[in-house]
């Protein structure tokens, strides 16, 4: 690894000085090359007047590097100098209570060596229009909807607000989350990225207030990991690149048990930008599950058991963010930022067991408290290089990614057992577990872009992810005062490696845009279970023979029929390989009745995705048709069965019980998917605004496995409601309120071997923007009905259960935010000239 490492930081500094080699001059100050001056006024459209402390942000035009900026003078004028001669630039214009403004602005051809050029008075409208003595403020949607990706700007919802990326993303359309946090995008697993990169970090780790946006790709392409089957779940976290120091605080408490804290700041002057944040996040909750079986025997009820619980769940996280970004000249940036974040949790359980006669009548009964204490730790390394060519929209960029978790675990069991008249039944089970694990992750990917003309692009990449893994599980079972070692115990480890390249090329034919892109992937897996020495795990391809397993193509086509419409069809192949809880033999036996295991002898599945999509733009709204078909070969499909003689022989000690059920995962001959997902975001009048989606899929999955009772096949849908609606009033009590609704529903849904239940969950939130929209009070309630909660039903030849359970409950949040800002502040000293002592720094008269 540490050669590795070497080897890419040395590509890094090659790919910089080359870049810095083909870079032309950019100013007079670099390479005493031409350089010129903008200057002019800022005033006001309506009375001409000059504007104080605006402040006004100079930008190459085709990235985002900041050539030079100021607050204007008390009459307005500005002035930005040492700017090339021979670019085009973006001017950005911002002011307290005006709209932002923003020109293209370069030099004249015929420009001479020190060129100056007046761009005039620059008008500025006022932000909002008064329309019987109503005020009406223009907002950019929280959805923005496209062909091939949606965007959902997070800073808009507000029933997310203190809360983390979960409550986020139950606020989005097409993703659903279940009671244990799983997130799914049209009812499959997508690839969860956080800025475009894998991550360590779980979602419920990462604070609702640090993202900025997420991005859905349903069906990505070549460019696009193959391990995405489900699709892409990418994760955008703030990062403000305001001239000045820039920042924002936040406060917030509610119940159950939940407080929250988070502070960013950014300071952007001349060649660096530097961010930071931290955040505290506390959440607890008493949920309930239960459970109701029927034992049964060749299908005959022999008798029957039921199971309530109550667990007491304390979370706390902790995360700190850092980093810059070095502009090296015009051309050329180096980003360089370092995370760290943990947490810990207490979850303790208390268990009531009701064993049955045939006839209903109690046999015995069993009591059971689980005290579980875990924590864990991440950090994360990023070092990204991008370097803009001379020509419109060409780069390249280059990054390295290391990802670093620890974690422990320690439960304690008690089980004991009476008949119905108090006395004992059985001697009662205490069983100790200790866990720790351990995760190194590496990514280094390498992006180059060349776009030929308007309608013309290539673009080509390498990429190689190293995934490092181990942990250690041990379970005793205490008898007597003596500890004995159960059979659940294990000391696992594995390495994954996915080395990747792509190649796409887009381009326009007879009116149609395509987009044809071809990836490989070469992956191997290679699992050992220490103890025993027992190896395992796959690689793809392993011989000539199936080297179509290593490539997976892609093909986009878009025709615009007029009138804002557009029709795309696309067709992509992807792989779900399967993750370390899948794989891992080890037996989870946190419920005594329903045991967990992984199974090492999985493959990866194959997935063969296509969509029809229909794309209406008009001026009110915005509406997105889907139709979608998904062929999946190998699909890692969850087995449940009865423990067997043997199984339960090895867990006597463990408190578990002789009708468990076990669980596991096998490689099902395929699975079908046919779906249609319609979604319309509608603007009604000046303040309100809805957005409501539906997806509809009929699912088929074939084992290949004769008379096991796996295959099924049904119909099942889910829906979602976001209603947003402001308030505006020439009072300033009532004036920038704001209030969010949304609501979800899930049909039952087939699985082997029985169906999952239907669920449910409301959730409303309201905002209040004071002090000149500096700070902002939010008030939200998650699953206001108590509602939301996952309840599963499994019929088989063996026994019938039907059981629910849930990881939150209701919850009540209030949060006040902050922000805070100043466009001169310096950090670096101003040199003798009066310019910053660094190129492209901020001045002021």
């Amino acid at each position: 690894m540490k050669h590795v490492l070497v080897l890419l930081f040395s590509t890094f500094c090659t790919l910089a000085v080359c870049a810095q080699q083909n870079t032309a001059p950019r100013n007079k100050s670099a390479a005493g090359g031409a350089a010129g001056k903008f200057f002019g006024r800022i005033v006001d459209a309506k009375s001409n007047k000059g504007i104080d402390a605006a402040s006004v942000e100079l930008f190459h035009k085709n990235n985002d590097i900041l050539a030079g900026g100021m607050l204007t003078k008390p009459n307005g004028d500005f002035d930005i100098s040492n700017v090339s001669v021979t670019d085009s630039f973006r001017l950005v214009v911002t002011a307290i209570g005006y709209a932002k403004q923003e020109l293209t602005v370069a030099f004249d051809k015929a420009a001479r060596a020190e060129a100056e050029k007046d761009l005039g008075n620059i008008k500025m409208q006022a932000d909002a229009k008064y329309l019987n003595s109503v005020t009406v403020t223009a907002q950019k949607p929280a959805l923005q909807m496209g062909i091939d990706r949606k965007v959902f700007d997070v800073e808009k919802n507000v029933t997310s607000t203190g809360g983390t990326a979960i409550d986020v993303m139950r606020n989005i359309p097409s993703v659903t989350v279940d009671v244990d946090g799983t997130v799914s995008l049209r009812n499959n697993t997508p690839q969860i990225f956080v800025d475009g990169r894998p991550t360590i970090l779980t979602l419920d780790q990462i604070p609702a207030d640090n993202i900025e946006k997420i991005e859905l790709v349903t069906n990505p392409s070549a460019r696009f990991d193959a391990s995405s089957t489900g699709g892409i779940i990418n994760v955008v976290l703030k990062k403000n690149k305001k001239l000045g120091l820039n920042g924002i605080a936040s406060i917030g408490g509610g119940s159950p048990s939940i407080y929250n804290g988070n502070l960013a700041l950014n300071l952007r002057q001349g060649k660096f930008n530097f961010f930071a944040n931290g955040s505290f996040n506390h959440g607890g909750g008493r949920p309930k599950s239960e459970t109701y079986r029927a034992n049964k025997d060749s299908g005959v009820v022999t008798d029957y058991f039921n199971q309530f619980a109550f667990t007491n769940r304390i979370r706390r996280f902790q995360s700190v963010r850092f980093g810059m970004d070095y502009f090296l000249d015009n051309r050329n940036t180096l980003t360089l930022s370092q995370s760290f974040g943990g947490g810990n949790f207490t979850n303790n359980e208390d268990q009531n067991q009701d064993y049955y006669d045939v006839n209903m009548q109690p046999t015995h009964f069993g009591y059971r408290t689980s005290d579980d204490k875990s924590s864990n730790n991440r950090s994360s390394s990023q070092l990204i290089f991008k370097h803009n060519f001379v020509e419109s929209g060409k780069s390249l960029s280059a990054d390295i990614n290391y990802n670093h978790g620890n974690d422990k675990d320690n439960t304690s069991i008690v089980n004991t057992y009476s008949y119905p008249d108090g006395s004992v039944y059985a001697p009662a089970s205490n069983v100790l577990n200790d866990g720790s694990g351990r995760n190194n992750q590496v990514t280094a990917q390498v992006d180059f872009v060349d776009p030929h003309g308007d309608d013309d692009k290539l673009e080509a990449g390498a990429r190689m992810y190293i995934n490092d893994y181990a942990s250690v599980f041990n379970s005793y079972a205490l008898n007597n005062g003596a500890q004995t070692k159960l059979p659940v115990s294990n000391n696992y480890k594995y390495r994954e490696m996915v080395n990747a390249a792509y190649i796409t090329y887009t381009g326009k034919w007879l009116g149609i845009g395509y987009q044809a892109g071809l990836r490989a992937e070469q992956s191997k897996f290679d699992g050992e279970l220490v103890d025993s020495s027992r190896k395992f795990g796959y690689q793809f391809p392993n011989k000539i023979n199936n080297i179509f397993d290593a490539l997976f193509p892609s093909l986009f086509l878009s025709k615009s029929i007029g009138d804002g419409q557009e029709l795309q069809l696309n067709y992509s192949r992807r792989v779900r390989r399967p993750d370390f809880w899948q794989l891992n033999p080890f037996v989870n036996i946190q419920d005594p009745f329903n045991i967990r295991m992984g199974n090492p002898a999985l493959k990866p599945e194959f997935t063969n995705s296509f969509e029809f999509n229909y794309n209406k733009t008009y001026t009110s709204g915005n509406f997105l048709g889907v139709l979608y078909f998904r062929n999946t070969t190998g699909d890692i499909t969850r087995l449940s069965d009865t423990i067997t003689a043997d199984q339960f022989q090895q867990l006597h000690n463990a408190a578990v019980d002789p009708s468990a059920i076990v669980g596991t995962f096998i490689n099902s001959a395929h699975q079908n998917r046919w779906g249609a997902e319609f979604t319309l975001q509608q603007k009604i009048g000046q303040q309100l605004d809805v957005t409501p989606t539906f997806n509809v899929e009929y699912k088929k999955i074939v084992t290949g496995i004769p008379n096991n009772g796996l295959d099924n096949e049904g119909l099942n849908w889910d829906s979602k409601l976001i209603i947003n609606y402001r308030l505006a009033s020439t009072s300033a009590l009532w004036n920038k309120w704001s209030f969010q609704a949304t609501g979800e529903y899930q049909s039952p849904e087939v699985v082997p071997q029985g169906k999952r239940k239907e669920m449910y969950g409301v959730d409303f939130g309201l905002r209040k923007e004071f002090l000149k929209n500096k700070a902002t009070f939010v008030f939200n309630i998650n699953d206001i009905f108590n509602s939301r909660k996952r309840g599963t039903i499994y019929d088989t030849e063996n026994y019938y259960q039907d059981s629910y359970r849930r990881w939150d409950v209701r919850s009540f949040r209030v949060s006040f935010t902050y922000r805070f800002g100043k466009a001169d502040f310096q950090l670096f000293k101003k040199n003798n000239r009066g310019d910053s002592d660094t190129n492209g720094g901020m001045e002021r008269d």
